[in-house]
């Protein structure tokens, strides 16, 4: 994947012929990605909550609500685990449980308004975090970096092959 200039990736570029090179790129990407979100998460507070935690109140967030088993789907992991987490953050008022309109033999998971908080809450230190790192490039590459946002969003909400 060639990047110009500005920081965005060049139509056609993976097409060049050079599938060496091109993959040796998206492998440095993942790797880079990885790393920043990794350190951010290092250089920030998840205000005591475990990774899987974060997943499930994210995810929460995201969807609404959702039963155990689309849960353990998403984070992944098995659905005894999906009930544990979702147990512990129900004792903490993070979610609740609410009957399934369409079925009464079945309860939805939702975020609370401390949940939401508590997602908030971590998004911004990592942000915070994020922000101090920014603060060293100059403005050029501030812009730069600016620029990709909706790239990335695009390539994060991309349909593509779930590998479980």
């Amino acid at each position: 994947m060639a990047i110009d200039a500005a920081g965005r990736a060049e139509p056609g570029a993976a097409a060049s012929g050079d599938t060496g090179e091109a993959a040796s790129d998206v492998l440095e990407l993942v790797i880079a990605v990885h790393r920043l979100v990794r350190s951010l998460r290092r250089a920030s507070s998840n205000r005591g909550y475990s990774s899987t935690q974060l997943v499930v109140l994210t995810h929460l967030k995201d969807v609404g609500s959702a039963r155990i088993g689309e849960i353990a789907a998403h984070v992944p992991c098995s659905q005894p685990t999906a009930t544990t987490v979702v147990k512990g953050l129900q004792g903490l008022g993070l979610v609740e449980r609410v009957p399934d309109e369409g079925d009464r033999r079945a309860t939805l998971v939702t975020i609370t308004k401390l949940g939401l908080a508590a997602v908030r809450a971590v998004a911004e230190s990592r942000a915070s975090a994020l922000a101090r790192r920014l603060d060293s490039l100059d403005d050029d590459e501030r812009e730069r970096v600016r620029e990709l946002i909706p790239l990335l969003t695009a390539l994060a909400d991309a349909p593509g092959e779930d590998v479980r």
